[in-house]
């Protein structure tokens, strides 16, 4: 085994190793390479070979989410790191822990000039949890560091470079540790930011540095039957209370806690497709049951109908635009929200905040309830019963597009995968229908941009237990196709793009759908196909255009394959947006 023969190259590892950091994605570089030498030769870590930045730094993004463990990046210096931000301001907003190590020029060299040199200390200051900017190693020759560079040997006869060195060694130490901390602690991105000077490639056969490692501390908080007694009171004073669930992980509640929720007649439980939360009392798909109502001549007295005294959300961001539109005009007096971290006034009613998770909240909660009779769930499952009804008759009479796509897609997906969704009308679309519980479910919502879903779903694939299939737009697929350009996509990994031929959410917002204008700067119209990007990177590829070749398609495509395979399902361009928005009156009908 061979190691770095800079101080900091191997205290950076060391830590990592420490702490449990194993899995390092590298993008090529030469600055980086006392980092690259570090972990590639320590069979510790799995290392990962990406050359785009932005595509690594999604990747790496997809294993943390899964592992819900810090991931660790390494690029090289310049505009490398930059291309990490959209990455990060995801895992920023969705509380994903992101380890990003920026090898760097020393500070003597920047701006004079040279080549691939920027500022990047604190370049993520908005969107991180922690920024390092470490030390440069005093090693003998590099005394040049702290003078102008020209007259190191005067610097020479004033300096002893050995109490030097122990005082970066004892800075970049603790530097090092409180960030990589921070990401365990807070579940989010940090930044270290790190001084090589050349040489870059040398080796030594000997660890030679032997870093203190400050354990990180859990952080998360408890809450005792007395202290939620108050609130417990108002929720069991409380005709009506509504319970809302954003972007959840899998497996994050009880059963029990479930089926308390789901039997209380005063409570409705609105989940989204991401909250991987299911239960048939609860509602599911949140437009089907808001989005009919607006359309009502009446639609107030409804919207009261369904108005909460007491409101209580966790999970991460909302996707369904009518809920929030509901919850703000409509405002319960009290709104909680349960999170260890952070707590949104999305409908600028928030009153308290609960930090800690929810299971460990609702179980020390639960014990106070007091299950009620009440007309306010049994009436809205009625209505949910309806509109399920109708949008099975609707479905079936209706060509193909991508609603009927979808429907297609959605309910044929085998026992046990993990979905992953690309943005823009692909979450939305599978907000509308009902999902195989045995599902897990993802998408990037902490952004909610299309830019990374595909490198997100591969990276996830990789560390994933269960096979993924990963369903995106067109726009976002070609956006993304970077993604592919890795070794690591396995076999069962599957993609289903959708295209229609342009960005088809634009078509259902307000706008002059009948200019150029339109066509080329907002929906941006194209003629591609995935089949040139499936031919260079491997990839099994099927296209179809109609109900009857995508329901035989799908008959096969989840079959066992040496090869990914990717389907692609043309769509019409036109009439997608007529069909969503008739939906939605159709389902009011009686």
């Amino acid at each position: 085994m061979k190691y770095s023969n800079i101080p900091l190259a191997q205290t950076v590892t060391a830590l990592c190793k420490a702490k449990g950091i194993e899995h390092i994605i590298i993008s090529p570089g030469s600055r980086n390479a006392p980092l690259t030498i570090s972990f590639t030769e320590d069979n510790y870590f799995n290392t990962y070979s990406v050359v785009d930045e932005r595509s690594a730094a999604f990747f790496a993004l997809g294993i943390a989410q899964q592992l819900k463990k810090p991931t660790a990046l390494v690029c090289t210096s310049g505009s490398a790191l930059l291309n990490y931000y959209p990455a990060i301001a995801e895992a920023f907003y969705s509380d994903i822990p992101l380890v990003i190590l920026s090898a760097d020029r020393p500070s003597y060299r920047i701006d004079i000039g040279d080549g691939q040199t920027i500022r990047q200390d604190n370049v993520y200051a908005r969107h991180i949890l922690y920024s390092a900017n470490l030390k440069q190693d005093i090693r003998g020759e590099d005394l040049k560091v702290l003078g102008d560079g020209k007259n190191p040997s005067k610097l020479d006869k004033l300096i002893n470079p050995i109490a030097l060195q122990q005082g970066v060694q004892e800075f970049n130490e603790k530097e090092i540790n409180t960030a990589l901390n921070t990401s365990f602690e807070e579940n989010g991105p940090v930044h270290i930011n790190i001084p090589f000077e050349e040489p870059l490639y040398s080796k030594v056969d000997e660890q030679f540095v032997s870093p203190k490692n400050i354990p990180f501390q859990n952080t998360e908080k408890s809450y005792s039957k007395e202290t939620l007694q108050a609130f417990v009171d108002i929720w069991n004073g409380a005709a009506r209370k509504m319970i809302l669930v954003g972007v959840n992980p899998p497996n994050t509640l009880d059963t029990e806690i479930l089926e308390l929720l789901a039997t209380d007649e005063s409570v409705v439980v609105f989940t989204e497709t991401t909250s991987n939360l299911n239960h048939s009392n609860f509602f599911s798909n949140i437009d089907k049951i808001i989005a009919p109502i607006e359309k009502l001549e009446d639609a107030d007295s409804y919207f009261k109908k369904l108005q909460p005294d007491v409101l209580l959300t966790f999970g991460g961001m909302v996707i369904s635009k009518k809920i929030k539109a509901f919850l703000r005009k409509y405002q319960p007096m009290h709104h909680w929200h349960i999170d260890s971290k952070k707590a949104y006034d999305t409908f600028y009613c928030l009153n308290q905040h609960f930090k800690t998770t929810p299971n460990k909240f609702l179980k020390v909660f639960s014990e106070g309830i007091k299950i009620q009779k009440s007309d306010f769930q049994p009436y809205w499952l009625s209505v949910k019963a309806n509109r399920s009804k109708l949008h099975k008759e609707y479905v079936v009479q209706i060509p193909f597009s991508d609603f009927k796509a979808y429907e297609r897609i959605l309910k044929t997906i085998p026992e046990n995968y993990q979905l992953q969704l690309s943005n823009s009308s692909t979450i939305r679309y599978a907000q509308l229908f009902q999902l195989n519980e045995s599902l897990k479910v993802f998408c990037n919502r902490g952004t909610s941009g299309i830019d990374g879903s595909t490198s997100t779903a591969v990276g996830a694939s990789v560390v994933s237990e269960n096979p993924v299939v990963f369903i995106t737009g067109d726009l976002s697929f070609f956006y993304d196709s970077n993604a592919l350009w890795n070794n690591y996509i396995n076999s069962k990994f599957r993609i289903i793009v959708i295209n229609n031929g342009g960005g088809g959410i634009f078509r259902i917002l307000p706008g002059d759908k009948d200019s150029k204008n339109f066509d080329d700067y907002f929906e941006t119209t194209h003629q591609l196909n995935a089949r040139g990007i499936c031919s260079t990177y491997g990839i099994n590829y099927q296209s179809v255009d109609s109900e009857e070749t995508l329901v035989g398609a799908l008959q096969e495509f989840y079959k066992s394959s040496a090869n990914p395979s990717l389907l692609e399902v043309f769509t019409p361009r036109k009439i997608n947006d007529e069909i969503l928005l008739n939906y939605f009156s159709f389902l009011n009908k009686n």
